[in-house]
C-alpha cells in the first residue's frame, strides 16, 4: 500500500528512516543496545557492498552535503527480507568546497528495517554538475539500529572532467529524511584518513530467520524456458543523461517517468529509478523501479542483465495479493518486445517454465 509522508512524522531517526518505529517493523524504537558511538561497524558478512569497515562519518573530512525534496515515501510491507520502504527524490542541489550540482528527480532510496533494529539502505542518485556533465551515486549504508546508520557513497563521475575527484575518494556520511518538509538531507566525509582501532569496533549481526536481501541480479541458466505471459508494461521515459568515461565505463541512464500494467498484475509504473545502462561492464540493461497495482500494493521491480535475456525480480509483501511475485522466476522481452494497448514502451515478462 501506499505510506502517506505524514504517517512517517516521528518515524525518523539520526541518519536514516527509522523504518523500526513504523507500524508492523517489529525493531521497537530504533535505538540500539549497543553502544556504536565512535566505534567503527564492521558489516555483517552477508553485506557485501562497498565497504565492510565504516568507520563513524564525522571523524573524517566533510566534503559535500546535499538537500533534497521528496516526490514521495512508499510503505512496501513486510517484505522475504524485513520492512521495506522506498523514498522517491525530486530535484535537490549538493554542495562543497570543490563542487555544486543539481540532485536530479527519480532518485531511489531503499531502507530496510529487520526484526532486531538492523538498518540497510541502498540509493541510487544522479547529479548534474556545474560543468554540465552527469555523475551517478551508487551508496549503501548498515547500522545496529536506526540511530546510527552510516551510508557509504560511491561515485562516478567523467575521468577527464573537473570532478574526476568524486571516483577516488573514501566516502562514509549520513542521510536524514524529514517527513513534515518532504525532505533529504545527506552530509558526506572523506574517511581515508580516519584509522580503525580493532578494540573499537561493533560487529553488526543480522537475524538468521529472514535470507539477507540480494546486492545483485538474478542471472538465467542455459536452457530456461518462458511460459505464460504475467503482463505486459507501458513505460515512459526521460530524457537520458549520458555519463562518459567514468571510472566504470560509459553509462546511459533513461529515467522512468511512469506508465500503465496489464495482465496478471495490473495497476502503474510510478514515477522514479531509471534504466541504468552500463554497456562497458553491464549489465547492458539495469531497469530499477516501483509499480503499484490497483488494489494499493507497492512492487519494487529489477529488470537486468544484456538486453535480449533479461531477467525481472520483484519484491513485495509476503502478506499480499502479489507474494508469488516474491519466490517465482520470470523472463523478460527485450525492451520494445511486448504487446501493449497502452502508449509507452512496451515490455512483457513472463513466468519460466
Amino acid at each position: 500500500m501506499r505510506f502517506k509522508l505524514q504517517a512517517l512524522i516521528g518515524a525518523i531517526a539520526v541518519g536514516a528512516v527509522a523504518c523500526s518505529m513504523m507500524p508492523g517493523a517489529g525493531g521497537g524504537s530504533g535505538k540500539s543496545a549497543v553502544n556504536t558511538a565512535g566505534k567503527t561497524l564492521v558489516a555483517d558478512p552477508t553485506w557485501t557492498y562497498l565497504m565492510s569497515e565504516i568507520p563513524v562519518p564525522e571523524q573524517g573530512t566533510l566534503v559535500l552535503t546535499a538537500e533534497v525534496a521528496l516526490d514521495n515515501v512508499y510503505d512496501v510491507g513486510k517484505t522475504p527480507y524485513g520492512q521495506r520502504v522506498v523514498a522517491v527524490t525530486q530535484e535537490g542541489t549538493m554542495t562543497g568546497p570543490k563542487i555544486q550540482a543539481k540532485v536530479l528527480p527519480g532518485g531511489l532510496d531503499f531502507n530496510l528495517a529487520l526484526s532486531n533494529g538492523v538498518q540497510e539502505v541502498e540509493q541510487i542518485l544522479v547529479l548534474q554538475t556545474s560543468d554540465n556533465n552527469y555523475a551517478i551515486m551508487r551508496n549503501a549504508g548498515t547500522g545496529a539500529s536506526g540511530a546510527d546508520v552510516r551510508v557509504v557513497y560511491d561515485f562516478e563521475a567523467p575521468k577527464d572532467g573537473t570532478f574526476a575527484w568524486l571516483n577516488s575518494g573514501k566516502y562514509v556520511g549520513r542521510r536524514s529524511i524529514d517527513a513534515a518538509a518532504k525532505k533529504m538531507t545527506l552530509s558526506i566525509y572523506e574517511v581515508s584518513g580516519v584509522a580503525i582501532d580493532p578494540a573499537k569496533t561493533v560487529k553488526i549481526q543480522k537475524p538468521t530467520d529472514k535470507p539477507p536481501q540480494p546486492w545483485g541480479y538474478r542471472i538465467a541458466p542455459p536452457g530456461e524456458v518462458r511460459g505464460e505471459t504475467i503482463l505486459n508494461e507501458g513505460v515512459a521515459l526521460g530524457r537520458s543523461q549520458a555519463i562518459r568515461n567514468a571510472k566504470n565505463g560509459n553509462r546511459n541512464v533513461i529515467p522512468i517517468t511512469g506508465g500503465t500494467l496489464e495482465g496478471l498484475v495490473s495497476g502503474k509504473v510510478l514515477f522514479g529509478g531509471a534504466d541504468y545502462q552500463s554497456p562497458t561492464t553491464g549489465p547492458a540493461i539495469d531497469a530499477r523501479y516501483l509499480w503499484q497495482t490497483t488494489t494499493g500494493e507497492i512492487i519494487v521491480v529489477r529488470n537486468a542483465g544484456p538486453g535480449n535475456a533479461l531477467i525481472p525480480t520483484f519484491e513485495t509483501s509476503v502478506d499480499g495479493k502479489f507474494n508469488w511475485l516474491n519466490s517465482g522466476k520470470y523472463a523478460s522481452s527485450p525492451p520494445g518486445g511486448g504487446k501493449c494497448s497502452m502508449p509507452g514502451l512496451c515490455i512483457a515478462m513472463y513466468k519460466i517454465k
